[in-house]
Formats: structure tokens, sequence, C-alpha cells
């Protein structure tokens, strides 16, 4: 149980360094601007560690027996939990409003689109390390 808890919390910080990367790259690159999205974090340690810690923490949640055949499924239905609380209580938070329009129209889009990324990452790392302990287990 041990390996699954930090194969999935791995898995989920790993998903979100690459969904902050892309947040960050999309501002810097000047994408944001173009799709009408003002949303442009600075990419600082304070606000990836954050980033990170709760992205491993969201994907405790491949843990769960869900669609264990199904890992691109299985992060991207895991990544609509975390997407939910950035579009209801994080970003109106803020004073950006329910869904984050405050940022750009196309906000609930990009949170929704990147954080399924992140889903996506952090379900195959889990899939890919939990199989790669069972081997090492039976070999």
């Amino acid at each position: 149980m041990i390996r699954r808890i930090s194969a999935a919390f791995a898995g989920g910080a790993l998903g979100a360094f690459i969904d902050s990367f892309n947040i960050w790259f999309m501002g810097k690159a000047g994408i944001s601007d173009l799709i009408g999205l003002s949303m442009k974090p600075e990419f600082t340690a304070p606000w990836l560690y954050q980033r990170m810690v709760w992205g491993g923490i969201w994907m405790l949640l491949l843990i769960l027996p869900v669609l264990n055949q199904r890992a691109i499924l299985r992060g991207c239905l895991f990544s609509l939990l975390p997407s939910a609380m950035m579009l209801f209580l994080v970003l109106p938070g803020m004073g950006k409003g329910t869904f984050g329009f405050g940022f750009g129209t196309i906000t609930p889009a990009v949170v929704i689109g990147l954080n399924c990324i992140y889903g996506l990452v952090a379900s195959l790392w889990y899939e890919r390390a939990i199989r790669n302990s069972d081997g090492m287990k039976n070999g």
C-alpha cells in the first residue's frame, strides 16, 4: 500500500509540475494573450511548491479501484475534482468570479484542459510505477 500511495503522490506532483509549467509558459509565450486569458502566474518556488503538494494530494485518488484498466480516462476523470475546486472555490476566492471568468471567458476550458493533462501524467506515472513494483515483487 505504501508503494501505491507513493506512486500516486509522485505522479500527482509530477503532473502538477507539468501543469504549472504549461500555464506559466502560455503566459510567457503570448498564448494566453492570443486566447484572451489574463491569468499569467510567475514561476516562483512558493507557487510551484504549493501546486505540486496539492497535485500530489489530489492524485491520491488513484489508489481507488476505479477504471484501473483505463489510465487515460481515469486521469481525466480524477482531474475534474481539482478543476471543480479551482472553478468554484479558488478563482472566486481570488475575486475572479465563478468559473474564473474574471481572467477571461476561456478560463474554464483552460483549467479543465490543463488539469486533464495533469491527470493523464499522474495516472500514467502511477500505472507504470505500480506495474514496475509488481514486476519487482514477482521477479
